[in-house]
C-alpha cells in the first residue's frame, strides 16, 4: 500500500510496538499525546514524531486508538473533528475485579468509541492479541490471523491493509456491531495468555481447507 500518514493517539507500549512497525514500512508516524514534551525520545524512531492528539488527528490520514480504556474516551474527545477518515479502535473494555469486559451484548466497546469520535470511520482492530504479536505475527503454521469490523468498507479495507504491513493474515468480519464479538475474543487472548499459563507468544489464526 502506498505510504500513509498514521496518528496514534497514545504512546504506550501498544502504541509504540504497532508504530515502529509501520515506520519500517515506511509510513509517517506521529503519536497524539497530551503533552509531546513527555514522550521519550527513545519513542521516536524510524522518523515518527510526537504532537497533540488534535494535531495529530488533523495531520493524519488514519488514527489508531491505543489508550487504555479508562482514557480512551478523553482522548478521542480531545483529538476533535476525525473529518470522515478511518480510526482503527485497538481498545478492549475491560475493568473491575479479574479484569472483565465491562461493555457487552447491548453495545460494545467501539461502539462507544464511535459515539464519542466525531466525523471517524471506526474499526475495531488489533484488540484480539498482544504486543509481542503485533511486533511479530509469524508462527510456524503461517501468520496470525487479525479479525477486524467495522461498517465502512474503505475504512476497513485500510485496516485490513496496515494489518497486512505488520505481517497478519486480515479477515473482516461485518459491521461494527460485531465488535461485541471481538471484544470477548479479545479477553479470551487474555485469560490465555495470562491467567492460563499460556504466555504471550500465543494467537489465533483461522486454517482453511
Amino acid at each position: 500500500m502506498r505510504p500513509m500518514k498514521i496518528a496514534i493517539l497514545g504512546a504506550g507500549k501498544v502504541g509504540t510496538t504497532l508504530g515502529r512497525g509501520w515506520a519500517k514500512k515506511g509510513h509517517a508516524v506521529v503519536y497524539g499525546v497530551r503533552d509531546p514534551s513527555k514522550v521519550d525520545a527513545a519513542t521516536l524512531t524510524n522518523g515518527a514524531t510526537a504532537a497533540t492528539l488534535r494535531e495529530a488527528v488533523a495531520a493524519s490520514d488514519v488514527a489508531v486508538l491505543t489508550t487504555p480504556w479508562s482514557a480512551a474516551e478523553d482522548a478521542v474527545k480531545a483529538a476533535g473533528d476525525f473529518a470522515g477518515k478511518p480510526l482503527l479502535d485497538v481498545t478492549n473494555p475491560l475493568g473491575g475485579p479479574g479484569i472483565g469486559l465491562v461493555v457487552g451484548h447491548t453495545s460494545s466497546g467501539g461502539e462507544l468509541v464511535a459515539g464519542w469520535a466525531q466525523g471517524a470511520k471506526v474499526v475495531k482492530c488489533f484488540n484480539t492479541t498482544g504486543m509481542e504479536n503485533m511486533a511479530d505475527p509469524a508462527y510456524p503454521g503461517g501468520p496470525a490471523t487479525m479479525l477486524l469490523c467495522g461498517d465502512d468498507a474503505g475504512a476497513r479495507e485500510t485496516a485490513s491493509a496496515l494489518a497486512r504491513d505488520l505481517g497478519f493474515d486480515p479477515i473482516e468480519v461485518g459491521g461494527l456491531t460485531n465488535a461485541r464479538l471481538l471484544e470477548p475474543f479479545g479477553r479470551l487472548w487474555i485469560e490465555l495468555a495470562l491467567f492460563q499459563g499460556q504466555g504471550r507468544d500465543v494467537a489465533f489464526r483461522l486454517v482453511r481447507r
